[in-house]
C-alpha cells in the first residue's frame, strides 16, 4: 500500500496518510460529493471548494488527512 497519496486543485493539496485512517467516516459524510470509496481516484478534489475541503480535512479524527497550502 502507498505510504501517502496527493490530490491538489492548486490552492491546496490534500495528503492521504492510509496508514492512519481507521475508516470513521467523517470525511464521506461531511463531503459526500469528494470522497468516493467506490471510485478511482477516490478523492474528487474539484467537488469542492478550498475553504470547505480545509473545513473537513480539520475535523479528521486520525489526521489521516491533512493539507498544505500551495504557493
Amino acid at each position: 500500500m502507498k505510504t501517502t497519496s496527493e490530490y491538489t486543485n492548486g490552492e491546496i493539496t490534500i495528503v492521504w496518510r492510509p496508514s492512519k485512517c481507521t475508516h470513521v467516516g467523517v470525511c464521506v459524510r461531511m463531503l459526500p460529493k469528494v470522497y468516493r470509496v467506490k471510485e478511482r481516484p477516490w478523492v474528487k478534489i474539484e467537488n469542492a471548494t478550498t475553504a470547505e475541503l480545509k473545513a473537513q480535512i480539520d475535523k479528521c479524527p486520525t489526521g489521516a488527512l491533512s493539507y498544505r497550502e500551495n504557493k
